[in-house]
C-alpha cells in the first residue's frame, strides 16, 4: 500500500528530515583523515538525541549502529569501526530518525582530504542521477520515470547503477511501499500522486554494478573491488512538484 500523507503529516516528516540533514551536515564537517567511523557514529547518536530525536537505523532488523558508513568499495549498510579514514577514500554517511512518530533519511558521499578524479567524477555522478530522478517526482509521472531519470544519467557517464538496493516510501514508518529502483523504463510503474513521500537513492559503482554481503550480514561491496558511491534524499510530491524535505532551514 503506497500512502497519500496529509499535509499536517508532511509538515512532521519534514521534521525529521531536517534533523537527518543538520546531523549530516555537521558530520561533513567533522570528517577528515585520522578520524574513525566509530567517532563518527557515536557523533550522530548524540546529536539526534539533543534534538529529541530516535535513531532509526539502530536495532532496526538488529542493525547495531546508528549510522552507516560504507567507505570506497563499501556501497551500503557499512558498520562503523574504529579504523581510522585515511586521505584518498571517499564514505557514505547514511541516516535516519524518527521524530514525533515519522521517518527522516539521507545519505551524502565525502571525500577525505584530496581524493582521485575517478572519485570525485563518481561522486558527482551519483548525486546527479539522485537530482534526475528528484526531478520526475511529479504528480501524473509513473514511477518509472523516476527510475529512469536516474540510470540514464548514470550510466551516459559511464558508470552503473546497483540493482539490489532500491530506495523506498517514507512515512511512519522507515521503509513503506513503493519500492524506488534506480533502473527503469519510463512511462512503467504506478503513478505518481500528491502526498506520496519517497527516499530516493542512487548507489552507483565504479564498475560492475554486482555487489556481495560481507559475512557480517550487512556490509554490501562492489564484487570487483571497485569504489562506490552514494546519495539520498527525502522527497515529497506536492501539486507544486517534488519537495526535498532533508535539507537544513534556512
Amino acid at each position: 500500500m503506497v500512502f497519500l500523507r496529509k499535509p499536517e503529516e508532511i509538515v512532521k516528516i519534514r521534521k525529521s528530515n531536517r534533523i537527518v540533514a543538520e546531523i549530516l551536515a555537521a558530520l561533513r564537517e567533522k570528517v577528515k583523515p585520522g578520524v574513525t567511523t566509530l567517532e563518527l557514529d557515536q557523533l550522530s547518536e548524540s546529536m539526534a538525541k539533543k534534538r529529541g530525536a530516535v535513531p532509526a537505523f539502530k536495532g532496526y532488523r538488529g542493525y547495531p549502529f546508528s549510522l552507516c558508513t560504507s567507505v570506497n568499495s563499501q556501497v551500503v549498510h557499512g558498520m562503523p569501526s574504529g579504523k581510522k579514514l585515511r586521505d584518498g577514500d571517499i564514505v557514505s554517511l547514511d541516516f535516519g530518525v524518527c521524530y514525533e512518530g515519522y521517518y527522516g533519511d539521507a545519505a551524502i558521499t565525502v571525500p577525505i582530504g584530496a581524493v582521485s578524479e575517478k572519485a570525485s567524477r563518481l561522486m558527482k555522478i551519483t548525486e546527479a542521477g539522485l537530482y534526475k530522478g528528484i526531478k520526475e517526482a511529479r504528480a501524473g509521472n509513473r514511477l518509472g520515470d523516476i527510475s529512469a531519470a536516474v540510470q540514464d544519467c548514470v550510466e551516459t557517464a559511464g558508470f552503473s547503477i546497483v540493482r539490489d538496493f532500491v530506495g523506498h516510501g517514507i512515512g511512519k514508518n522507515l521503509h513503506e511501499e513503493p519500492q524506488i529502483p534506480n533502473f527503469g523504463i519510463r512511462g512503467r510503474g504506478i503513478e505518481l500522486k500528491a502526498g506520496m513521500v519517497f527516499a530516493i537513492e542512487p548507489m552507483v559503482n565504479e564498475g560492475t554494478y554486482r555487489v556481495k554481503v560481507l559475512r557480517d550480514g550487512w556490509t554490501a561491496v562492489t564484487e570487483d573491488g571497485k569504489l562506490s558511491a552514494h546519495f539520498e534524499h527525502s522527497v515529497a510530491i506536492t501539486e507544486d512538484g517534488p519537495e526535498i524535505l532533508s535539507v537544513v532551514q534556512n
